[in-house]
Parts: structure tokens; sequence; C-alpha cells
């Protein structure tokens, strides 16, 4: 792949677009709407993630591409609604990315990534004055990312535990409270207490440093992979989960997780 110059075709994505959206254009772009659009968006911004995880130029630039539709998209939709354009957004982000790195573009000076981070929520904070420090986390962000966003940000008003070992043992605290609720058959409180253990679990991953989001997705991708090998095995054993005893999906699960630490 030969990389061309950055912005060097944008203007003509914005083009295609209106073409698309004009009388005489798609029938079925021309039907969508911001709202209609959401789903698109989320779907997109995932697959740009597995091309990431994959490690792939090639489906990495199909899948920025098409979640730079999406954009272009929503912006022409604004447009029409003679709310803003491409170019609003594109210098937006210019004037934000100036105005947040003032050690870059100003006079500032920061000793490292972490007082990058404290300067970024400082002069943010400023810009939106009157909002409180969550709001900037998304409504309909997964839950286990929405877990480690908001944790982040209430850490920086000082609502933290002092050290990894206080949040296990506030885990501790929150599983013995969930075991208590299933023994008294409570589902009502039983679920409240789920929630608690998985919101404090994200933020044991957080303390510990390691995104909790990826970590249950390299839990997701073992268990696939275990999965898809012990219904191999009992394929070339002509047999089905439903036929195989449980002593023989125990092994051949062990054997699975052995490859599985393996690879």
């Amino acid at each position: 792949m030969d990389p061309r110059p950055s912005g060097s075709t944008l203007p003509r994505l914005v083009e295609i677009m209106r073409r698309l959206l004009a009388p005489g254009g798609c029938p079925w772009d021309r039907a969508q709407s911001l709202q209609s659009l959401r789903s698109y968006v989320i779907e997109e911004a995932y697959e740009v993630v597995e091309a990431v995880e994959a490690g792939q130029p090639d489906p990495l630039c199909e899948e920025l591409g098409d979640l730079l539709l999406q954009i272009v998209f929503q912006a022409e939709l604004a447009r029409a609604r003679q709310w803003f354009g491409i170019d609003d957004v594109v210098s937006g982000i210019c004037d934000k990315l100036v105005r947040r790195h003032p050690h870059v573009f100003g006079d500032e000076h920061v000793a490292d990534a972490a007082q990058v981070v404290v300067n970024w929520e400082r002069i943010k904070a400023a810009e939106k004055a009157g909002r409180g420090v969550l709001d900037g986390v998304p409504k309909n962000l997964p839950a286990l990312l929405a877990a480690q966003r908001l944790g982040e940000k209430a850490a920086r008003l000082g609502l933290d535990w002092p050290e990894v070992a206080a949040v296990r043992r506030k885990l501790a605290e929150e599983l013995s409270e969930l075991d208590a609720a299933i023994a008294a058959g409570d589902q009502a409180n039983a679920l409240d207490e789920l929630g608690d253990v998985l919101f404090t679990l994200a933020n044991l991953g957080r303390k510990l440093g390691h995104d909790p989001e990826l970590a249950l997705r390299g839990s997701l991708t073992r268990f696939r992979a275990r999965v898809r090998y012990v219904e191999a095995a009992l394929r070339t054993r002509g047999k089905t989960p439903e036929g195989a005893s449980s002593e023989e999906l125990d092994a051949l699960w062990a054997e699975a997780k052995q490859r599985t630490a393996d690879e």
C-alpha cells in the first residue's frame, strides 16, 4: 500500500456523499436520518477495533474508511438542516487539539504523559464550565467500558481507592453481599449486587493498569477457541455435545485450555 497525503481525497468523499443525497441520487441514502444511522456508527467503530486487533493494514484501512463514511454522512445530513457541515467538524477538532495541547502549540511544559492528561481535563473543564465530571461519559457506552471511564473520571475528583489491595477488599465485600442475596433467594438484590461486583472488577482492572474491556475480550477470544476445539474434537469422534459424557467434555476442555496456553 502506498499511503497518500492525508486530506487529499476527503473533498471527493464529500462530493460523492452529496451526489448520493441529492434529488435523483440513491433512494436508500436519501431515506436515512441522523437517528437511523446511529447503529451503523456503532457497528463501524467496532469493526475498526476488530481490524486493529487483527493487526492487518488492509482491513484496518477499509474499516477506517467505512467509519469515515458515517462521519461524512452524518455531517451532510446536519448540513441539510443548516446546522453544520464537514468543514465545521474538521475545523472544530483541529481547534480543540491545538487548544488542549498548549505544551505543543504554546509555551506550557509537561513532565510526562500523566501531566498531559491532567492538563487536558483542566482545559476541558474550563471549556465546559457547569458540567459535572461524569457528564463526558456517553450513556450509550457498553457497560464495562462505561464502568472504566466513570471510575477514571471519579478518581480525578479524589473518589478512588488508595491502592489495589483496597479495591480487592472491596471486591471480596461485594462478593459476600452477592452470596448473601443468592442465599436469601432475593433476585432483585442479587441483580444489584452482581452489578456492584462487575463495577468493582472494572475498577480493579483500572487500578492494576489493565483495560477491563480488553481483558474480557481476551477471555472471550480464548473461550471461543476452546469451544471450537471441543466441537471439532467431538466431530472427529462422530459425536455431538449432547451425546458426550460430562467426563469426556471435561477432558476435552482441559485439552483446549492447554492448547490455548501453549499458543
